[in-house]
């Protein structure tokens, strides 16, 4: 049997920073995610977000990869939430998103990074969170 434990960080973004992410919004379409990825065997261990992004702490099994992963989780949670006019307007995410791998002594830091984004986004906008997180990993913007 093999052993594989390959944690990853995810954060994507609406399609031009819409705010349209509003709480009772977002509760529904964690939800929804969680259960899609659950019925398509992705383990996302962590989920959520703010007005305009998603972070999503997720679990690759053996045969995923996180690019197949992440068009199952934002192309379908587009597609349901726009199906069920969970928002006055279509739900579109970015195309880009960012996910960087998470070792195992990391875990709890980032879940809590993840768990208090509201918080988190008093001090910062998603922008500079996010140009934040591609220069510490020393991607270049493009």
């Amino acid at each position: 049997m093999s052993y594989i434990k390959i944690m990853v960080h995810s954060v994507w973004g609406t399609k031009n920073h819409q705010p349209i992410l509003v709480t009772d919004v977002r509760e529904k379409l964690f939800e929804h995610i969680r259960e899609n990825a659950r019925l398509k065997n992705i383990y996302i261990d962590i989920i959520n977000g703010h007005d305009d992004h998603v972070h999503c702490l997720i679990s690759l099994g053996a045969e995923q990869n996180i690019a197949k992963v992440m068009q199952l989780i934002k192309g379908e949670a587009s597609f349901w939430a726009n199906n069920e006019k969970l928002l006055k307007h279509k739900l579109e995410w970015a195309e880009d998103y960012f996910a960087a791998s998470v070792s195992e002594s990391a875990l709890s830091k980032v879940r809590n990074y993840i768990r208090n984004q509201v918080e988190h986004h008093r001090k910062i906008t998603f922008k500079e969170e996010y140009e934040k997180f591609i220069k510490s990993y020393g991607f270049k913007l493009g």
